[in-house]
C-alpha cells in the first residue's frame, strides 16, 4: 500500500521559515520523481516544486524561486521542502506527490497523493 505522509505545517509570521517533509512507504521511493502542489479553499491545486528521482534536478513554480528549496534523501524515503521569508499568500495546504515517469508541473501526471499539511503565514 502505498502512502505519502507530510509533516512540519504550521503558523508562522511572514518573514518566517518552515520545512515540509513527506515520507513515502509502499513503493521504491528512488525510482519515482517528487513533487510539492499546494490549495487554498476554491482553487485549484497548483504547482510548487518538483525534483527528479535522484541528482540535483528540480523545477519551481516563479513566486517560490529563490525563497524555497527541494530536496530529497532516497535512502530515507524523504522528500523536504524548505520555506523561507514566507509571505501571507504562502499559506495553503502543500500535498507532495509522486510519479514514475520524469518531473512535471501537471497535477493530473501524479499518480500519488499525501494527504496534506496546513501552511498559515500571517502578516
Amino acid at each position: 500500500q502505498v502512502q505519502l505522509v507530510e509533516s512540519g505545517g504550521g503558523l508562522v509570521q511572514a518573514g518566517e521559515s518552515l520545512r515540509l517533509s513527506c515520507v513515502a512507504s509502499g513503493l521504491t521511493f528512488s525510482s519515482l520523481s517528487m513533487a510539492w502542489f499546494r490549495q487554498v479553499p476554491g482553487s485549484e491545486r497548483e504547482f510548487v516544486a518538483a525534483i527528479i528521482r535522484s541528482g540535483p534536478g528540480t523545477l519551481y513554480e516563479d513566486s517560490v524561486k529563490g525563497r524555497f528549496t527541494i530536496s530529497r534523501d532516497n535512502a530515507k524515503n524523504t522528500m523536504f521542502l524548505e520555506m523561507s521569508t514566507l509571505r501571507p499568500e504562502d499559506t495553503a495546504v502543500y500535498y507532495c506527490a509522486a510519479r514514475s515517469g520524469v518531473v512535471v508541473r501537471n497535477r493530473h501526471e501524479y499518480n500519488y497523493w499525501g494527504q496534506g499539511t496546513q501552511v498559515t503565514v500571517t502578516s
